[in-house]
């Protein structure tokens, strides 16, 4: 479960965020995390559109609950996007709790807007907690109300986008953690940056678990297992492990060192071997081609504005073809070169604070 809750202070929400921004400063997504999030295509994403149902089991295998994930295309003030919604409800002990999450997500897995909610209820000591961020004026603003018992608590804070690149939050993890079942691969220092509960900005992690064979009813199949740690100011960090059938469906789901585990109970005949045809579905083949188109635009219309990059990549190729160099990198480094000189004070990459 979650932390215990703040106590009522707006000073501690607004310092929170002032600590919060300065650690943002020196805390950062790395360069591997950032690669991977703007390598993803539209064809990688309209894959991951399908939805997940487990159970959640105790180690004695008692039913517990469910756990269900469903991701499709959308639209959040007319930008094409990703809408995430994940569920989980059952009983601890015999207390009902739960959570949802609902995330829209760009197509380069940046988060627009985002609502957590999270209850337990105890008798005479309920919690419960709800968390919504969004995007506003290049900022990411982010309210915190929680409730035990009859008492409420708030907090707002927020942070300038420019120190959230590589953002992964409790619903863009699980969109992000299918593309890496689907590519079957996790890059190495995969960092990226995330929120604790409270609301302080921090590293977290993923990593390859490896392939393992697992039963999934009365079968065994093998799967692809993905690792997440996420730290924490606070207290010690949470470890997640995930594993996955070939065709990015979730098989099983767990938080190392609780009693409980999210499983798949019954394998879907022919689950991992019909391969997504879009031709076939045709609404989701539809989404597809409005963002392709979109994009291919939004493309068009940059070359337009600068005529200049086509005779630039003209010129390049036919020298390069002309030379024909054993080092093709050093080659474009050498004939790029003389054009940094030419380029405006105005132009350079790091744009000064207002």
């Amino acid at each position: 479960m979650m932390e215990a809750p703040l106590e009522d202070e707006t000073p501690a929400g607004a310092l929170a965020g002032i600590e919060g921004l300065d650690l943002a400063m020196e805390l950062k997504a790395s360069d591997e995390a950032l690669t991977f999030m703007s390598s993803v295509e539209p064809a990688e994403l309209l894959k991951c559109v399908f939805p997940d149902s487990l159970v959640t089991v105790s180690e004695g295998g008692r039913d517990l609950g469910k756990f269900s994930v469903t991701v499709e295309f959308d639209r959040r003030a007319q930008q094409p996007c990703m809408l995430l919604h994940a569920q989980s409800q059952g009983a601890i002990d015999d207390s009902p709790c739960g959570t949802t999450v609902t995330a829209y997500i760009t197509t380069d897995l940046e988060v627009l807007e985002e609502d957590y909610h999270e209850y337990v209820k105890l008798e005479g000591h309920s919690l419960d907690r709800r968390c919504h961020m969004v995007q506003h004026d290049g900022q990411m603003v982010i309210d915190k109300v929680t409730t035990v018992g009859e008492e409420t608590s708030m907090e707002s804070v927020s942070y300038p986008m420019s120190v959230l690149n590589g953002l992964v939050t409790e619903g863009s993890n699980l969109l992000l953690m299918r593309l890496l079942a689907l590519r079957k691969k996790v890059p190495e220092h995969m960092t990226f940056i995330s929120f604790d509960q409270g609301l302080h900005i921090i590293h977290t992690t993923f990593s390859k678990l490896g392939v393992k064979q697992l039963e999934v009813g009365d079968e065994t199949v093998e799967v692809f297992g993905v690792e997440r740690i996420v730290h924490s100011v606070e207290e010690g960090p949470t470890t997640w492990q995930c594993y996955f059938l070939g065709d990015g469906h979730m098989a099983s789901r767990v938080q190392v060192g609780s009693p409980v585990t999210m499983r798949l109970l019954q394998l879907k005949k022919g689950f991992e071997k019909i391969p997504l045809v879009c031709e076939e579905d045709m609404q989701m083949h539809s989404k597809f081609l409005d963002i392709k188109e979109e994009l291919k635009a939004d493309h068009a219309s940059y070359m337009r504005q600068h005529p200049e990059i086509r005779a630039l990549i003209s010129d390049f190729l036919q020298f390069l073809l002309l030379r024909k160099p054993n080092d093709v990198f050093q080659f474009a480094r050498e004939y790029f070169l003389p054009f940094a000189s030419r380029r405006p004070p105005e132009l350079s990459l790091k744009t000064p604070s207002p």
